[in-house]
């Protein structure tokens, strides 16, 4: 019983340990997208629209070349759209919903970002939303302003 004791004493404490001794997480070190940026896309049932998208780093959740954001989208006419996005180099995803979850207008996109030939940030952006009028697809051009 002595030794199932004190085997028992020592796995607890060494899981302890390992959860307390984490390393802290490495500095965000990656290109900050924050921002305001002008969007032009066409979506599969709306067609042509602008947009205007603002990303705010969330510092706490950042590291390395990886950094999280929260997303917002006005587009005039239509509403407002807010979600999260998360960067891993030049590489972003993004999730959005319009404020109105009537609209079922909600999904995910995928972005690549670089520089326009004049040396600005932009991302451009492939998005799926399956239950948006039976499902949609479309493409966003963003370039920060």
């Amino acid at each position: 019983m002595r030794v199932r004791l004190a085997m028992s004493t020592a796995i607890i404490f060494t899981i302890a340990s390992t959860a307390v001794a984490q390393p802290a997480p490495a500095p965000f070190t990656g290109r900050d997208l924050s921002g305001t940026y002008a969007c032009t896309g066409v979506d599969g049932h709306e067609g042509a629209y602008t947009s205007t998208v603002t990303l705010e780093m969330d510092r706490a959740q950042s590291h390395g070349n990886r950094a999280g954001y929260h997303f917002r989208m006005e587009v005039p006419g239509y509403g407002t759209y807010r979600g999260v996005a998360t960067a891993d180099g030049d590489a972003l995803a993004i999730t959005f919903a319009h404020e109105d979850p009537a609209t079922q207008d909600y999904g995910t996109g995928i972005a690549k970002v670089s520089r326009t030939k004049d040396g600005k940030v932009r991302f451009d952006k492939f998005y799926y939303e399956d239950a948006y009028k039976g499902g949609n697809i479309g493409t966003e051009s963003c370039v920060r302003t």
